[in-house]
Parts: structure tokens; C-alpha cells; sequence
């Protein structure tokens, strides 16, 4: 169930990590509270993992799920360039999530 709580917790790192960019700055009222709404249910959801993962996977997991969500969205929904560098990199990332939850 840890692992669930944790992939749940990636996810809203991510829609916060993209609502960042909706809120122009912290000047549109609505974004910003959704961003920091989904921050705060971020936090809490890691702070739930970690009561059963060891924290240093756990961490490394939740950023992993945000950075790579977060720049899948940006090509996606933002135009952000696809080349083969960022494509390969971001596989690096999974595979790196991946290695860490068959090593838990």
C-alpha cells in the first residue's frame, strides 16, 4: 500500500509542479490555490510512505515520479522539445524508479 501512497504522492508532485506554471507568478488566485493544495497533498502522501519505506528510496521516488511526469507534461501539453538527449534521459530516470522498487 506504501508504494501506491508514494506513486499518488508523485502524481500530485507533478500537477503542482505544472500548476506552477498556471498561477503567472502566484497572480491568479484559482491556480494557485489548486497548486498549493496539490503540494500540501503531495507532502502528506510521502509523509504517509515513509512511515513504511526507507526514506531515502522514498524521496528518490517521489522526485523521480515528479521530474518525470512533470517533463512529459511539458512536451505533451507545452511544446517543451522532444530530442533524443531528453528522451533518453528521462528513460534513465525510469529505469532508475523502476531499479529502486525492485531493490525495496
Amino acid at each position: 500500500m506504501s508504494w501506491i501512497i508514494l506513486f499518488l504522492a508523485g502524481l500530485f508532485e507533478v500537477l503542482w509542479a505544472v500548476g506552477l506554471k498556471t498561477t503567472a507568478g502566484f497572480t491568479r488566485l484559482w491556480p494557485t490555490l489548486g497548486t498549493l493544495a496539490a503540494m500540501i497533498i503531495s507532502l502528506l502522501l510521502l509523509g504517509l510512505a515513509m512511515r513504511d519505506l526507507p526514506v531515502g528510496t522514498a524521496y528518490a521516488v517521489w522526485t523521480g515520479i515528479g521530474a518525470l511526469g512533470t517533463a512529459v507534461v511539458g512536451i505533451v501539453c507545452f511544446g517543451d522539445p522532444a530530442t533524443a538527449g531528453r528522451l533518453l534521459s528521462l528513460l534513465c530516470i525510469l529505469v532508475g524508479i523502476v531499479g529502486l522498487k525492485l531493490a525495496s
